[in-house]
């Protein structure tokens, strides 16, 4: 069903070997192993979040499909949001390093005012619903819109539903476009 996110089958075809794991992963184990890939994305890694859908229906838990999925999406969102909870310190800290700031903003690629312009405009609307929201875009880099929000918000627990509820959002709005892909087809 998830062919569309990228081969997770063949071995060397561009994949991290993180995202390799994550794409063959069964039972316990991996879940486990998308709890850590999604940790990791949520505040390093610009890897795709989608992949871990990948393993759904070979997950082997003793559960539907749509169990598995559900499963996925409670332990990635879950992942994402503790991840999202160190990004929110790191940014909290930077906050409090003023010459941090200005380096990121004269830097030549100018991250910030980037990520102001497409990210924090959300956030200035619409506050943890804009993070949610913005974290819903499917293939959109999740790591860039959690920083821009750590600049602006203060709430450690708002922070973390917030990416909670936009990452498992992002699944559920990625399986409608599968499903909607397949139906075409």
């Amino acid at each position: 069903m998830f062919a569309f996110l990228g081969e997770c089958t063949t071995h060397g075809a561009g994949l991290s070997l993180l995202e390799e794991a994550v794409c063959t992963a069964t039972g316990p184990t991996g879940l486990a192993i998308i709890a850590v890939y999604s940790f990791l994305i949520a505040f390093i890694l610009p890897l795709p979040s989608e992949v871990v859908l990948v393993p759904a229906e070979t997950l082997r838990l003793g559960l539907s499909t749509t169990g598995n999925l559900a499963m996925i999406i409670l332990v990635s969102a879950t992942g994402k949001a503790m991840g999202s909870l160190v990004a929110f310190h790191i940014g909290q800290e930077a906050k409090e390093y003023g010459p941090l700031v200005r380096r990121i903003k004269n830097s030549r690629f100018d991250l910030i005012e980037w990520s102001e312009r497409q990210t924090v405009q959300l956030a200035k609307k619409f506050g943890y619903v804009g993070l949610a929201l913005a974290l819903c875009v499917p293939f959109f880099p999740d790591t860039l819109s959690i920083y821009a929000f750590t600049v602006l918000e203060e709430d450690y627990l708002k922070f973390g539903a917030a990416t909670f509820v936009g990452s498992a959002g992002r699944l559920l709005v990625t399986i409608g476009l599968a499903s909607g892909t397949l139906a075409l087809l």
